[in-house]
């Protein structure tokens, strides 16, 4: 049993009522306030602290060696609770643990392992509870176990090297206007008061640029404000179907980075497509999944255009056929697998390609952006030196003359 603080009020009364309460779960905790005439306000586990960062916060690793262990301890034999159980007992993660007891529970109360992970969405996806589910019904749960970590793996080692890809040039742009900042807001200043105290006239590139610092010096605080609710309204908005489609949308075009984002989509697709497939889940099902999983809507719309495809007999290398952003291969493979009757082998083959595909897109996009961003950094020093450098020199040249 497990001790929970709560507040809660008293339907009779109206009264606010703070304490503790000893239950199973948070669940069981909320079922017995309400036997008690009370209404729950808030339910935590005792010693737990009220913050917004650790709710919720499961990480991938901690995904992958829960499934992984679970797997383990049900192909040893062990009944599903008592490993789950066997599991938990390991688990550092409060929140994970949190919602591990609650699915316990639930599993104890009849319901299916599946329906009880799917209470918790945003910890469990749509594909691990399907290879559940598969596996609940072939009896082969330790083997959708097994896939799910190696699911989870793959497509965190993936969304790792994207991002990996993306950083680098990211920093070096922050570091760049840091700079840039910096000389605009304390070194040219400086020359603006030596050429006041000469009575001279400075350079026009010098004069737009102190412009430009006289507005970052006097409305700083203008623009820090503009800029963060720019950008809370700008989140908000991707938030939004018509937002998240420009966004995914924009993903798929950007020159240089499109690429990869199609050959990431197409690898994500293919591999969850794949190990679907040979868990035992049916085609239609697998495809409303994986047009989730993909994570970008214009994708995802084009994978359920081909269902209603396949849905109307139509095969569906065919129903992939000529989808703007479905690379050739993917069609290709799951032809021969369609032939030779074996379309989650093609599926994985063609993930494993477009695995390597996008090693080597990423490779090319750090070995290519470099250079770029050598030159960004070029011209910026350029501008700078001239605007800070130039009217020195020109003063410097006045004094020989004189």
């Amino acid at each position: 049993m497990l001790t929970f603080e709560y507040s809660a009020r008293d339907t009779n009364t109206g009264e606010k009522i703070s304490s503790t309460v000893q239950a199973q779960s948070e669940s069981a905790a909320a079922k017995l306030l309400n036997q008690q005439g009370l209404a729950p306000i808030d339910i935590r586990m005792q010693g737990e602290k009220r913050s917004l960062l650790n709710r919720n916060k499961v990480k991938t690793k901690d995904k992958v060696i829960f499934f992984r262990q679970l797997s383990t301890l049900i192909n040893a034999g062990l009944p599903l609770v008592q490993s789950l159980r066997t599991v938990v007992d390991q688990i550092d993660n409060q929140a994970f643990e949190k919602i591990l007891l609650d699915i316990i529970s639930s599993v104890e109360a009849g319901n299916t392992f599946s329906t009880s992970m799917e209470k918790y969405p945003k910890v469990f996806n749509d594909v691990m509870t399907s290879l559940v589910a598969a596996g609940e019904t072939s009896g082969t749960l330790d083997e959708a176990m097994e896939r799910i970590a190696i699911q989870t793996e793959h497509d965190a080692e993936i969304a790792s090297k994207v991002r990996g890809a993306m950083v680098y040039p990211v920093i070096v742009l922050l570091v760049i206007s840091g700079v840039i900042i910096f000389m605009l807001t304390s070194v040219l200043p400086q020359v603006e008061i030596l050429y006041d105290d000469l009575g001279k006239e400075l350079p026009f590139v010098t004069n737009s640029l102190l412009f430009v610092a006289n507005i970052l010096i006097g409305f700083w605080w203008l623009i820090m404000i503009m800029l963060g609710v720019g950008i809370f309204f700008a989140k908000r908005y991707f938030e939004t179907e018509s937002g998240g489609r420009m966004l995914d949308n924009l993903k798929l075009s950007v020159p240089l980075f499109g690429p990869m984002f199609r050959k990431l989509y197409m690898a994500r697709f293919a591999r969850t497509g794949g190990t679907l497939l040979s868990s035992g889940v049916q085609m239609l099902p697998m495809l409303s999944i994986t047009a989730k999983a993909v994570n970008n809507i214009i994708v995802g719309d084009e994978i359920r255009e081909a269902s209603e495809k396949v849905k109307g007999g139509k095969a569906l290398s065919d129903s992939l056929q000529g989808s703007p952003h479905v690379l050739d291969l993917v069609p290709q493979m799951i032809r021969i697998g369609e032939q030779s009757g074996s379309i989650d082998g093609m599926m994985n083959k063609a993930a494993d390609f477009y695995e390597k595909e996008l090693d080597n897109q990423i490779k090319a996009i750090s070995t290519t952006i470099e250079p770029l961003l050598m030159v960004v950094l070029a011209l910026v020093a350029g501008v700078m030196v001239a605007a800070i450098l130039f009217p020195v020199y020109g003063l410097v040249g006045e004094n020989v003359a004189i």
